[in-house]
């Protein structure tokens, strides 16, 4: 069975997100958490929090067992940029980009559905 959470429009560039993601992908639940506890990062707090809305959502709403449970698939989506503006070089106005990003993990305890 396989279930998902998602964190849409985090506020951390995408691809500073994705080094960090790259460090728990394909890994068990556990070691996973191990991982992001232990990684200092502002990336890794969010993915953290994704993670364990994901777990929570296997085995509250589908019986799954936490040990049994991986991370099947997880990826790092650009959002909506949001726009600033700061001074430049000699009275220039110029444009300040802040990215975020929607954080997927789908985990998978490896059992078919039965339809």
């Amino acid at each position: 069975m396989e279930t998902y959470a998602i964190h849409k429009s985090a506020r951390i560039a995408p691809r500073k997100a994705r080094m960090t993601l790259d460090l728990v992908r394909g890994k068990k639940v556990l070691a996973a958490e191990g991982i992001l506890d232990n990684t200092n990062t502002k990336a890794s707090r969010l993915i953290s929090k994704v993670l364990k809305s994901a777990i929570a959502n296997a085995v509250n709403n589908n019986g799954a067992k936490e040990e049994n449970l991986f991370i099947s698939e997880c990826f790092i989506n650009p959002g909506s940029i949001i726009k600033r503006v700061k001074m430049g070089s000699r009275s220039h106005v110029n444009r300040h980009d802040h990215r975020t990003s929607h954080i997927t993990i789908k985990v998978s305890d490896g059992v078919k559905e039965a339809n």
